[in-house]
């Protein structure tokens, strides 16, 4: 086996946690600066004294030189641009006007706006900015003309963001404008996206939205259902440009000249020039061009022979970028795109060996492949991300085939947009492979259990990360490691242990999915009738009434409400209510579209409500704004719409204008579910209904400090529901409204400490079922 070059991984390290500890501690940027400056003199002077020269620069004193002195540029790289970055993010929480150039492309935000970073020219409050140079993000309405290399102008109001972000402010213009319009090669890279992504979207669904994010990286046309899907399926590093997209460009081109009869140089020099070519295309934006130096390093290193060297180059590259921009180092993307490259490199070659042992060798490589990049990256979504992708490896095996067709051809259409007739005729052909690509996501994002869910944090990294290591201890071929008698029994002794993991966690998994599937209601008493889902921070609750459900709100994220509902064994949704237009309140409709047959809202002011009920309206739900005074029923139960009143011209929208739902008799317990009302509205809609003594009452705005004190004494509600996340930062519940509810003669029942809550009567007896038993 030939070994792997690791004498640079000590380097990418210390540079990597260097530039960790300056960006979220900046002011520690110049004291590191400094000693680890000072630390690189000493070392070197101390090798120069003991021999004279530096003939052998790879000792470790030699090492250990190159180290303190990459450290120190990085730290010094933060030093310089902090006073700036300081000056610019003091103008948080003001409405500020902002002079930038666009640096990356744009995408559609789960909140509508279109999304892009920007480089600041001048900054200030409106009519008086002043030079400053500083990464931004802005979001604004969508529009045209907002390309990499424009000049705008925005008007909007502006968020400071916290350490260790790469942008210093975040934007939300209310006001944008083109100063001047990208030009020269960025300007005729813009002309040709948009020719391309007009012309995929002539063709039909699915596939039409995809193939620019395929080909080019505009992902603006992809579906929120779609982008849900394939994050599900582990196939969301196709749908914008990542390390796949440019490894394709490479290994194409490399191919092409091959066939050519070019050697091996002028592969590589074709293959990187091609790579820059398609880069420029794509937008040059900080998260592309890491995407093209890793693929490029992980795939040229193989395809050049050296695959030794491999880890060495990827250390350079990881370095080098870290130094031009140490904010990358807190940056998931980052991370995940070197860790991919890194396991291309060290751990998809043994992988493949051990498999080629029971496959051919070629169905080997192919597994090994996504396998690999899946082992390594799952430790480091789990870090910031609930969800873990259990049908990656066979989503991308059965994507794999279509998704460099559909770049390559989708490329070449790109570039023929001078030749109408040619780029109908090169996209129409790459629609075929993007099609089937989108047929996979939403197919094998539907199976069962296509997913897992974790917390996000330490705790779930560690335990990925200890399952995959596991994984790789048992499939690497014992040949991988030298044959000494004692390694062999450590090896033999380490397969063991790790095979019993791997069997514990399969058991624990197995039962999981029996639990979650087949068996999911036999954990859930029959008799509830109220239902407060563990969604996190955020609302879902569920109402029973016979065989008819009603569902208020959706919570942050489809997946939590999905798992709530088949837990309960809820498959169809009569009546939805979305109580406003919050995204811890909305956010996971997209689990409900197709299964809702009636909806009530709050009112809406932005166009991505709208859009939102658009999607509940194509899946066949009929849908009506909610105003006081509505009624209807739910089985043999009853509702009524208390808040809010038609027309109010004093709260026109949001928290204070959330939707506020009564239900009564038919085994429901006589409930009340406030939103997110505050204090004032609390007191109008007192005064505005007749309010009497409720069992179950959905505490306001989970549970925050802004309530008032008469609503909860007229309620005189038996349980206190409080709909919260645990371990969030917001302070929900407050300790003054417990308080306030436990005087009032409630029983506190909180998801964030309980899990999910049912409720339901029996006689004059209200039951009470909890996840977890909570917190005295």
């Amino acid at each position: 086996m030939r070994r792997r070059d690791l004498r640079l991984l000590p380097l990418a390290v210390a540079v990597w946690a260097v530039a960790l500890l300056c960006v979220l501690l900046p002011a520690a940027a110049w004291g590191c600066a400094a000693l680890c400056g000072t630390g690189a003199v000493a070392v070197l002077a101390h090798l120069l004294h003991r021999r004279g020269s530096l003939a052998r620069p790879f000792t470790c004193g030699g090492v250990l030189v190159v180290v303190l002195s990459a450290a120190a540029g990085t730290a010094l790289a933060v030093g310089f641009a902090q006073p700036v970055r300081e000056r610019v993010s003091e103008e948080g929480g003001r409405v500020v006007e902002i002079v930038a150039d666009v640096t990356s492309s744009a995408s559609i935000g789960q909140d509508g706006r279109l999304w892009f970073d920007a480089a600041t020219a001048a900054v200030g409050p409106p009519g008086q900015t002043e030079a400053a140079a500083a990464p931004v993000r802005i979001g604004i309405e969508p529009g045209d003309g907002f390309e990499l290399g424009a000049r705008i102008r925005v008007v909007g109001e502006a968020s400071a963001t916290d350490a260790g972000e790469r942008a210093t402010l975040v934007v939300f213009a209310s006001e944008a404008e083109v100063v001047e319009p990208a030009g020269g090669v960025f300007g005729a890279a813009a002309t040709l996206k948009h020719a391309f992504v007009e012309r995929s979207l002539r063709l039909p669904e699915p596939g039409a939205g995809l193939l620019p994010g395929l080909a080019v990286g505009d992902t603006r046309a992809v579906t929120p259902e779609l982008n849900d899907d394939m994050r599900t399926s582990g196939l969301s590093h196709l749908t914008a440009v990542s390390g796949a997209n440019c490894a394709i460009v490479v290994v194409a081109l490399f191919g092409l000249t091959a066939l050519c009869g070019g050697g091996r140089a002028l592969r590589v020099a074709l293959s990187l020039v091609g790579l820059a070519g398609f880069v420029v295309l794509v937008t040059p934006e900080p998260s592309v061009i890491r995407a093209a130096v890793m693929a490029a390093t992980g795939m040229l290193t193989v395809l050049w022979g050296r695959p030794s060297a491999g880890a060495g180059m990827l250390c350079l590259c990881t370095v080098g970028i870290l130094l031009a921009d140490p904010w990358l180092a807190t940056s998931p993307g980052f991370a995940l795109s070197v860790a991919a490259s890194g396991a291309l490199i060290l751990l998809a070659p043994p992988l493949a060996r051990g498999l080629a042992t029971v496959m051919p060798d070629t169905v080997a490589l192919a597994i090994a492949v996504p396998l690999a990049a899946q082992l390594a990256c799952g430790p480091i979504i789990a870090l910031f991300a609930e969800q873990q992708s259990l049908i990656g490896v066979a989503a991308n095996l059965l994507a794999a085939p279509a998704a460099p067709i559909a770049t390559v051809i989708g490329l070449l259409a790109c570039l023929a947009a001078p030749l109408p007739f040619l780029a109908d005729l090169l996209t129409a052909a790459s629609w075929l492979p993007a099609a089937w690509i989108a047929t996979t996501a939403t197919t094998t994002a539907r199976l069962p259990n296509a997913q897992l869910l974790l917390p996000a944090g330490i705790g779930s990294a560690a335990l990925v990360a200890l399952v995959s290591a596991c994984v790789s201890v048992v499939l690497l071929r014992s040949a991988d490691v030298p044959r000494r008698p004692a390694t062999v029994r450590a090896m033999v002794f380490l397969r063991r242990g790790a095979a019993a993991v791997l069997i514990i966690v399969s058991s624990l998994a197995g039962a999981r999915v029996l639990l979650d599937g087949p068996l999911a209601t036999v954990a859930s008493p029959e008799g509830w009738s109220v239902a407060a889902c563990d969604v996190g921070q955020g609302d879902a609750l569920i109402v029973r009434s016979g065989d008819r459900v009603a569902l208020i709100d959706t919570g942050p994220a489809p997946e939590p409400l999905e798992a709530c509902l088949r837990s309960l064994g809820v498959e169809r949704i009569d009546l939805l209510v979305l109580t406003h237009f919050d995204l811890d309140h909305v956010g996971g409709t997209a689990a409900v579209v197709g299964r809702v047959d009636a909806v009530l809202h709050g009112p809406i002011t932005e166009d991505s409500e709208r859009r939102l009920l658009a999607v509940l309206l194509d899946g066949g739900a009929r849908v009506d704004e909610a105003w006081a005074g509505q009624r209807g029923e739910l089985g043999e139960a009853t509702w009524r719409v208390l808040w809010p009143r038609r027309g109010s011209p004093v709260f026109p929208s949001g928290n204070d204008a959330s939707v506020v739902m009564e239900f009564d008799g038919g085994g429901v317990p006589r409930s009340l579910f406030l939103g997110d009302l505050a204090a004032a509205p609390q007191r109008m809609l007192m005064r505005a209904a007749d309010l009497g003594g409720y069992d179950v009452v959905k505490v306001a705005h989970h549970g925050s400090a802004d309530q008032d004190p008469g609503l909860y004494e007229a309620l005189r509600a038996r349980v206190a529901l409080f709909s919260v996340g645990a371990d969030k930062d917001y302070g929900h519940p407050r300790i003054e409204t417990l308080d306030l509810l436990t005087a009032t003669g409630a029983q506190d029942l909180r998801t964030d400490q309980q899990g999910r809550i049912l409720l339901g009567v029996h006689g004059d007896e209200l039951q009470v079922w909890t996840e977890r038993a909570g917190e005295e």
